[in-house]
């Protein structure tokens, strides 16, 4: 019996020059997509971070009121290493974020103020496609994003907005979820890898806690092996996969 064809995974689009990535944690896109991120800004395209929360309670044995601050600075410290100098925080509360109108509102305004073709997030769904379940920090932000890029363009949902001086923003072509079970696209890791490992290991706080293995051992090894099976779907180059909805 002959195996199945894997499906291979389309090119991203390039024919844009802002992003906006907004998810629910320091770290959540190092370890997602920031081999892509850094490929991006290499081109010269603008992308912005918007995390929702400070993960102040992603550490047991370190108490929120500290934990917030040091993981705000190595989020920081991480985006300015693939080349992102704009990183905000909503201050939802990590753990606890509910999916309803007051985070899209807040995630709407992000997207009325960066003004972004492209939107990137993190999996939104129960699991990460197979028993591993997801956090409900992840499920409530992704799918909060891809509701208010929608909502950024209706002058009539969230009309305060407008009146705070946020005008509409009907530009996004697309958001892309990094980390889904179900990718349609994908884009070269290679120029992007280590400066994506630089970046992970920024989290240093958090990974120390995470893993006793060497923290670099870790990351790389974590990284190397998502980008070369995601190339096993991107003509054997490594890759980070996005699943694109268009708009």
């Amino acid at each position: 019996m002959t195996e199945p064809t894997i499906p291979q995974l389309q090119p991203m689009p390039d024919d844009w020059q802002r992003a906006l990535a907004v998810v629910a944690h320091p770290d959540d896109l190092e370890y997602g997509c920031s081999a892509a991120i850094a490929a991006w800004t290499d081109g010269g395209r603008e992308v912005a971070y918007v995390l929702a929360t400070r993960g102040e309670a992603g550490i047991d044995t370190l108490e929120p009121a500290k934990c917030g601050p040091l993981r705000e600075q190595e989020q920081r410290a991480s985006a300015a290493i693939v080349g992102v100098t704009t990183v905000e925080f909503l201050d939802h509360k990590d753990g606890v974020i509910e999916y309803g109108t007051d985070l899209r509102r807040d995630i709407a305004a992000a997207i009325r103020r960066h003004r972004p073709e492209l939107v990137i997030t993190l999996n939104h769904r129960d699991t990460w496609g197979g028993i591993a379940w997801n956090t409900p920090d992840h499920v409530a932000v992704g799918r909060a994003t891809l509701d208010a890029a929608g909502d950024a363009g209706n002058r009539w949902i969230f009309p305060e907005l407008a009146e705070q001086g946020l005008e509409p923003w009907d530009g996004v072509r697309w958001v892309a979820v990094a980390g889904s079970a179900t990718p349609t696209h994908a884009v070269d890791a290679t120029p992007g890898l280590e400066r994506a490992v630089r970046s992970l290991l920024e989290h240093r706080t958090y990974i120390e806690v995470l893993t006793s293995e060497d923290p670099e051992t870790y990351v790389r090894g974590f990284l190397t092996g998502n980008v070369a099976a995601t190339g096993e779907r991107f003509g054997g180059k490594p890759a980070v996969a996005f699943e694109v909805f268009g708009r």
